[in-house]
């Protein structure tokens, strides 16, 4: 009888430990100050969690909940101090609550859709569902903070900064709480990119597009090049052989009122509301000239196509600036915030030179956005890649100080990157990368491009070297937030750029969470032997480039072939 017991309790216990061995962790029940361990935060998650055990799926769920009331409550109290308490406020503050209203309301949006992602299921997502999960709740620290930066640089909307402080500091803990658990409990380890390697590919091969349209739409479209006055050189329509991107719509844009519309943004207007994916472009035709106009491509913009006849052909141009009184934010000549955009052959200016400090050219908050043969042209801040996930294909970006900036996952690939002339006594950065959470799937990833000084850059810099003039430093980036992350891999680096690479913010500010890296780049700036020695900097090799890359950073193949735009799924 004894020997019976025993054996019985060795087999329960082997049932047991087999079905603890198969149990993954994060669905065993967890106590809470054992689940705030993993955060950035521990101390503020256990005043938010529920004081009980549970597992890492209903305490995510809790935060994310949370997450989204206390989103309401602050959008609601800058609301209410817009439209019934705004009569004390500069115009400069007003509009840097109006961005945090417009961020804070986006913020509400992507909660909401991680909601419905947390509530399906209590497994690891598919890697599609799990990359949008991390990226909409990686956007959402992003915009917050952004509504922070706005407020904390308008020196007229201090009074403001020191009312919402508190509430921006706590909400920004809680969401960051909301995107370690959801981290942790739904997204996989390693992402499965293999099973969206597409074989057809619709491509612009040698200058040409590949479209499927409508007979009707393919007649306007065709008509309209043939009558354009100058006629630049254009892109032409494949017809045979090859995967066709699908255009929905098609509407024309001409200054001289000959076609649709004479705006940019009254044909923008005309698109239809939240498209889907499957349905098609909505294909904007932008013929040649200089559009002056500040273009805004809505989040209910979804799937536009611009098209334009070339760089330096079709211009959208605007000047605004910090010094005039716009938020870095709301300085943008083109701002897209429209799922699924497409950009070509269209150049985008800000004029407002170097003395005005801040001030944007494009700013894409645009998930899943695409630019290609497109100029970026301004001084400091040329280029916000303020969120999501963004692509860039053999685009040409000029400026000075942190041009290409923002917290977005982006990667730049076969493009071109000059550095301007700055003001007397600057020093140029080309990256200022805003990662501030280490669960965020953000960073800058520079792939295959060509760094070179812009033709007054170069006299300078030249005229210095003999002795006339001062030598104007480039550097490859700063870190703008504490996790700051920017790649250079497979690129051509000029002589300009200084030995150091990289430099620093302000003192010792996040030099060792930063994550900067190089690898086998060329050019003779690219060598690193007198790089800086940060504890965040890294020469890496092949398998963790691979990392960065269009595959796996960007999960591209899953969303590019529908753009007919080439790229590089891998390293070169």
């Amino acid at each position: 009888m004894a020997n019976f017991n025993y054996s019985l309790m060795l087999s329960s216990f082997l049932l047991f430990l087999s079905l603890l061995i198969s149990t993954p962790i994060f669905s065993i029940a967890l106590s809470r100050d054992n689940v705030c361990k993993s955060t950035q935060f521990p101390s503020y998650c256990t005043t938010v969690l529920p004081n009980n055990d549970a597992n890492v799926h209903d305490f995510g769920r809790f935060s994310v909940r949370k997450s989204l009331t206390q989103s309401q409550k602050f959008l609601n109290w800058v609301q209410n101090r817009l439209e019934r308490n705004s009569a004390d406020l500069s115009e400069p503050a007003i509009r840097a609550l109006e961005d945090c209203r417009y961020l804070v309301s986006l913020n509400v949006d992507f909660l909401r859709s991680s909601i419905g992602k947390v509530n399906e299921t209590s497994k690891v997502l598919p890697t599609p569902e799990a990359e949008d999960l991390q990226t909409s709740l990686s956007t959402v620290l992003t915009n917050l903070q952004t509504c922070l930066d706005g407020l904390e640089t308008t020196p007229s909307a201090a009074t403001l900064k020191n009312d919402v402080s508190q509430m921006i500091s706590n909400d920004t803990k809680l969401h960051s709480v909301s995107l370690s658990l959801c981290t942790r409990g739904w997204v996989p380890k390693e992402m499965d990119t293999a099973s969206f390697r597409s074989k057809r590919h619709a491509l612009w091969r040698k200058g040409r597009l590949p479209m499927k349209m409508s007979d009707q739409n393919r007649a306007i479209f065709e008509k309209a090049l043939r009558h354009r006055r100058p006629r630049p050189p254009m892109r032409k329509l494949l017809q045979v052989g090859d995967v066709e991107v699908t255009i929905k719509d098609i509407v024309v844009v001409s200054q001289d009122g000959s076609w649709d519309f004479t705006t940019i943004n009254d044909a923008i207007a005309a698109a239809p509301n939240n498209s889907a994916a499957s349905s098609g472009y909505f294909l904007i035709y932008v013929t040649a000239g200089v559009y002056a106009e500040y273009v805004n491509i809505a989040s209910n913009k979804k799937y536009l196509f611009l098209l334009g006849d070339g760089i330096n052909q079709t211009i959208i141009t605007g000047n605004r600036n910090v010094v005039d009184g716009w938020t870095t934010f709301n300085s943008a000549t083109l701002a897209v915030t429209g799922l699924g955009f497409l950009a070509v052959n269209i150049t985008v200016r800000n004029t407002a030179g170097p003395s005005k400090q801040q001030a944007v050219a494009l700013r894409s908050g645009a998930d899943l956005s695409t630019f290609y043969i497109c100029s970026f042209e301004a001084y400091q801040d040329t280029l916000y890649t303020h969120s999501q996930r963004q692509f860039y294909r053999e685009c040409d970006i000029y400026g000075t100080v942190d041009f290409i900036f923002g917290n977005a996952a982006v990667v730049f690939q076969n493009c071109n990157i000059y550095p301007r002339l700055p003001l007397t006594g600057q020093f140029n950065a080309i990256t200022a990368q805003g990662r501030t959470d280490p669960n965020q799937n953000t960073g800058t990833s520079i792939q295959n491009c060509t760094i070179s000084p812009s033709s007054d850059l170069a006299s300078a810099n030249a005229a210095a070297a003999a002795g006339n003039g001062t030598y104007t430093k480039t550097y490859l980036g700063r870190p703008w937030k504490e996790y700051s992350r920017t790649v250079y891999m497979q690129s051509f680096m000029d002589s300009f750029i200084d030995p150091a690479g990289w430099r620093q913010w302000s003192g010792d500010f996040a030099l060792s969470t930063l994550y900067y890296a190089e690898y086998n780049n060329s050019g003779p700036g690219s060598d690193t032997t007198y790089r800086v020695n940060w504890t965040g900097y890294h020469v890496i090799n092949a398998m963790d480039a691979a990392n960065f890359t269009v595959s796996k950073f960007l999960l591209g193949d899953m969303w590019l072939p529908q753009t007919g735009v080439p790229y590089t799924g891998g390293l070169m």
